[in-house]
């Protein structure tokens, strides 16, 4: 069985586990599905609270794919979300990110 084959097994009997959620969206990533992959972090983001890891992960994915201003947009929605949860470390991260898209796209 492989990796991903347990982590959706393990989904089955709880389809609500966050990090089993965030964990098969990675598990996608690695597997080179990466609209499979941001498909399921995007849903981590709408998420009740939202799964700010989420966020950041999906933006480093759409950067990779050369899709810029959808990377920006998850940025700009983390920063914010990070921000109404007290997670500073996470929003710092993503500014981060962000300015340094900002600046690729003045070249």
């Amino acid at each position: 069985m492989s990796r991903r084959e347990k982590i959706e097994q393990m989904l089955a009997e709880e389809p609500g586990d966050t990090f089993l959620r965030y964990s098969l969206a990675m598990e996608l990533r690695s597997e080179g599905d990466h609209q499979g992959s941001v498909g399921k972090l995007r849903e981590l983001t709408q998420d009740s609270p939202p799964y700010v890891p989420a966020f950041f992960m999906a933006a480093q994915q759409l950067v990779d794919l050369d899709q810029i201003d959808e990377a920006r947009s998850f940025l700009r929605d983390g920063i914010e979300e990070a921000r109404r949860q007290g997670d500073s470390h996470a929003a710092a991260e993503m500014s981060e990110l962000l300015t340094s898209l900002g600046e690729l796209g003045e070249l």
